[in-house]
Parts: C-alpha cells; sequence; structure tokens
C-alpha cells in the first residue's frame, strides 16, 4: 500500500519529512536549503549544521551569486525608441542624455526616463473672452510644439504640458482683451495669431520648459449663441463692402486705360487736324500770291474765271432743276423724285460733314474753307450780278 493511501501505517515517510500525521505543516526552509547544497556538493547534512553554518559550501554560494550577477545584468538592458532621448539619474542625480538603440543601465542604481524630441505635440485652448471694446466672443486656438531639452523638460517644472497650457490661455486673453471684437472674428484674425504666440514665448522663456513654440493655430472665433445673427448679418456687410470695393478697383483699373488711349487718339486728331488746315491755308496764300500778278495784268478776265470757277465748286454739290421761261412757254424739269431721294440719302452724310466741320470751326485758329472760297468770290466779283 502506497504511504499516501487512508489506512497506510507508513507515517514516517510524509514527503514533508514530518513526524505525526495530523499536526502536519510546510517544511522549515533551513531544512529545504541544506537538500538544496546537498546536490551541489555541500555538507549539509552535518548536524548542527545550519543555513548560514559552516555546513553551507563556498561552491554552492559561488554559484547563486554567479545567477544573481547574470539575472541583475541582464536586467540592465533596454531599448530607447528612435524619437526619444533617455535621461538618466543616477541614486537620483542627473547623470547623463543617451541616444536611441540598445543601452545598458546598472539595475537599481540608474534610472531611465524616455522623452520624446521629434513628435510635434498639439494643445488646445479656449474660452470665452472680453475684447477690447467690451464685447464677448468665444475663442478657439491651437499651440504646435516639441520637446528640445529633455532635461529640462522633465526637470524644470512639475507639468510642462499643463504650464503651457495655462500660459497660452493667459496670452490669448491677454491678446483678445486688447484688440477690438472685428479684429478677431474678421481682418484682424492673423495679427492675433501672431501677437498670440510672441506673448507665449514671452512668458514661457524664463522658465526653461525645455520646449520651442513652432506654430500658433487660429481655429475659430465666434460671437455668442444669443447675439450670433446679427453678427453674421454685419459680417456679410463688411464682405460686401470690400467685394464691392474691390469690383470698383477693377472697374477704374479697366476704364481708366481706356480713356487715357481715347484723350491720346483724340489728342493726335488734333494734332492732325491743325497741320492739316495749316498747310491748307499756307497752299491757300500761295495760291493768291501766284494768282495776284495775273490779277493785276488783266483784272477782268482773272475775275471772271475765279467766278466761274466757285460757281462750279458750288453747283458741282448741290441739286438743280432747269426751268426755261422763255420761247414757248413750256415748262422743262428733271425728275423731281430722283432728285428727292438723292437729297434724302445725301442729308445724313451732309449732317454728319457739318458737324465735324462745326467742331473744327470751334476750335481755336480754324479757317473754314468754303466761307473763305466765297468771300473770295465776293470780293473778286466786286457785287456782280
Amino acid at each position: 500500500m502506497a504511504w499516501n493511501e487512508p489506512g497506510s501505517n507508513n507515517n514516517n515517510k510524509d514527503p514533508w519529512k514530518n513526524q505525526g500525521g495530523r499536526d502536519q505543516g510546510p517544511p522549515d526552509l533551513d531544512d529545504i536549503f541544506k537538500n538544496i547544497f546537498k546536490k551541489f556538493g555541500g555538507s549539509g547534512g552535518r548536524k548542527g549544521g545550519g543555513f548560514g553554518g559552516k555546513g553551507l559550501g563556498g561552491a554552492g554560494l559561488g554559484v547563486v551569486i554567479g545567477i544573481l550577477l547574470i539575472v541583475w545584468f541582464i536586467s540592465g538592458f533596454y531599448t530607447v525608441k528612435e524619437r526619444e532621448k533617455g535621461v538618466v539619474l543616477r541614486f537620483g542625480e542627473f547623470s547623463k542624455l543617451v541616444e536611441p538603440g540598445l543601452q545598458w543601465r546598472p539595475t537599481f542604481i540608474d534610472t531611465v526616463t524616455p522623452v520624446d524630441v521629434q513628435t510635434i505635440r498639439y494643445l488646445p485652448a479656449s474660452g470665452f473672452m472680453l475684447t477690447g471694446d467690451e464685447n464677448v466672443v468665444r475663442v478657439e486656438m491651437e499651440v504646435q510644439y516639441k520637446v528640445i531639452e529633455p532635461y529640462d523638460y522633465v526637470f524644470a517644472v512639475t507639468s510642462p504640458d499643463e504650464s503651457l497650457r495655462q500660459a497660452l490661455d493667459s496670452a490669448l486673453r491677454y491678446v483678445v482683451g486688447h484688440s477690438e471684437m472685428d479684429d478677431v472674428l474678421t481682418s484682424g484674425r492673423e495679427i492675433v495669431r501672431q501677437q498670440v504666440r510672441e506673448e507665449l514665448e514671452n512668458i514661457i522663456s524664463p522658465y526653461n520648459m525645455g520646449i520651442s513654440v513652432t506654430d500658433v493655430n487660429f481655429k475659430d472665433a465666434r460671437p455668442p449663441e444669443e447675439v450670433k445673427a446679427a453678427f453674421d448679418d454685419a459680417i456679410a456687410a463688411q464682405e460686401d463692402e470690400q467685394r464691392f470695393v474691390r469690383e470698383a478697383e477693377a472697374y477704374a483699373r479697366e476704364i481708366e486705360p481706356r480713356a487715357r488711349g481715347q484723350v491720346r487718339r483724340m489728342e493726335e486728331d488734333a494734332h492732325a487736324y491743325r497741320e492739316r488746315v495749316i498747310l491748307e491755308a499756307n497752299g491757300e496764300i500761295a495760291r493768291f500770291t501766284e494768282l495776284l500778278p495775273q490779277y493785276q495784268a488783266a483784272p477782268e478776265v482773272t475775275r471772271r474765271r475765279i467766278y466761274l470757277e466757285t460757281m462750279e465748286q458750288v453747283y458741282s454739290n448741290t441739286s438743280k432743276v432747269m426751268v426755261d421761261n422763255k420761247g414757248s412757254g413750256n415748262m422743262m424739269y428733271l425728275p423731281l423724285d430722283k432728285i428727292m431721294e438723292q437729297n434724302r440719302n445725301a442729308r445724313p452724310a451732309a449732317s454728319s460733314r457739318n458737324t465735324v466741320e462745326g467742331l473744327r470751326s470751334s476750335s481755336p485758329g480754324t479757317v473754314n474753307t468754303p466761307a473763305t472760297s466765297s468771300s473770295r468770290s465776293d470780293r473778286f466779283s466786286g457785287g456782280r450780278n
């Protein structure tokens, strides 16, 4: 029968090596260690040889110490991630910074705190704020930053992220409190963003928090919900005003060169007309200068020839009806319907020509050629019928 079966009398074969049946309990630790040392060649079974006694062999103690040293050495290996740097403390005092990769530290002596130094971190801030013109707006802003000094980030302040959030809130309220509501909501948002960043950097600079502000984003700014509709109308009116101004400027840029071109063309036409009139006047002068000796030699013939030339020029530009009131008394006339049709066709052209001539005659120094011809014919005809 086995020693552990019911009814067995082999009480002395208890695995715990206890004597007796009912008062069995866990083994003595001294006996356990003596058995272990005995296996490693020690004399733990000698009478009176306890755990710390002379019976403990030197080889067994060395093996235990060696195992502990190996475990201690292996436990010292650790890895610093690629985007991190490690802050090493030796007995609680700063020792050094370690780079990414596989590192080793003496366990229970050094403590390593990894800090991410490459990731861009985000920290929001928002709230209702009072502007400089005593209006309430809700502003939302976000700061982007990263760690540049791991030691300062860990030990300069108690909570660097919370300190930065409070500094951002303080800078934002200061800038909004010194700005007008229209600037915060519409045109001055970029100026407000730059001022908040400058104020934030001035606040955190004395604390040496080990962080660098990379950017500040102006996310949103809006009035309270109770007056949002009125402010939306005001903003829409301002946008319409700006749009109208831009359209007016575009129209001015379009029409001004065209007007300047027309002015330039009119000036060139006026100069050309002046030159033409001067040349025509000089030609008339030269003609009369050449005609004067002929008139002095034969005044009557010259006067007659000039009269006929003038009448030929006048009658060539007018409609004529030939009537014979002598002889049999029969009236001979040209077709009047054809004459009237020619008059109607010639009237618009004559009207436009007269308008141009009138404008030219109103200019200073203008010479009216037909009048000159008529006057010339009257002068030389001597009032002849």
